[in-house]
């Protein structure tokens, strides 16, 4: 079993940058592709990106390719998603997933942390 805990969201500018983070418990990290989802209200969850168990292959939603980077520290059993250029409607929960196999449908992924709130002021 995995338990992820999200960090780092918070109120922003439009154009500012933030930096999410995901600690993983357990020692089968790296047996897990990670990603990243984000829910507004009234909407459903989507997919932001996702990083197979090496680090070494990325995905992301045309909303935010070029702008938000995934990456991950198997060492430190966290995963990472920097978001840079934001936009007020980036504002969501964000929330981090772990799962056998790289998918964009979150029903794909087994365990999920509790979310973290990224709010984009204009």
């Amino acid at each position: 079993q995995v338990q992820l805990v999200e960090s780092g969201g918070g109120l922003v500018q439009a154009g500012g940058s933030l930096r999410l983070s995901c600690a993983a418990s357990g020692r089968t990290f790296t047996s897990y592709r990670m990603g990243w989802f984000r829910q507004a209200p009234g909407k459903e969850r989507e997919f932001v990106a996702a990083i197979n168990y090496s680090g070494g292959t990325t995905y992301y939603a045309d909303s935010v390719k070029g702008r938000f980077t995934i990456s991950r520290d198997n060492a430190k059993n966290t995963v990472y998603l920097q978001m840079n250029s934001l936009k007020p409607e980036d504002t969501a929960v964000y929330y981090c997933a772990a799962g056998r196999i790289v998918a964009r449908n979150p029903r794909e992924y087994d365990y999920w942390g509790q979310g973290t709130q990224v709010t984009v002021s204009s």
